[in-house]
């Protein structure tokens, strides 16, 4: 039988402003340790009032760059998420598969911004 870790996301950022990617890194961390020891993972967003995609990103989006899309959805699961803050995960989401598919076009389009293709 497979162990669940449940992560109390406001307990662990220390509040309900779940705002800042260095915060969402540590949930991150925490994700990744449970499903190295073959534990799933839920996530408990109760109590959190403010999300970013900055935090969901650092959190969960960056993922699907060390697991297939299959592992993280057998295992991994949330709670507690407002109708919104459920949209804002799924772009989240959508854009981080997108992006680990094939990165080229994201890397182009923020030298583009930024202007490093300038001579």
């Amino acid at each position: 039988m497979i162990d669940i870790v449940k992560i109390r996301v406001a307990d662990s950022v220390g509040s309900g402003f779940c705002v800042a990617s260095g915060d969402g890194q540590r949930i991150h961390e925490k994700i990744d340790e449970a499903f190295h020891i073959n534990k799933k993972v839920k996530l408990s967003f109760l109590e959190v009032t403010d999300l970013t995609a900055a935090f969901l990103n650092a959190a969960i989006g960056q993922l699907y760059g060390k697991f297939s899309e299959e592992f993280i959805h057998a295992n991994l699961s949330v709670e507690d998420l407002s109708k919104e803050d459920l949209i804002l995960l799924k772009k989240v989401v959508d854009r981080a598969k997108g992006y680990f598919k094939n990165p080229e076009p994201y890397r182009l389009a923020v030298q583009d911004v930024i202007g490093e293709n300038d001579e």
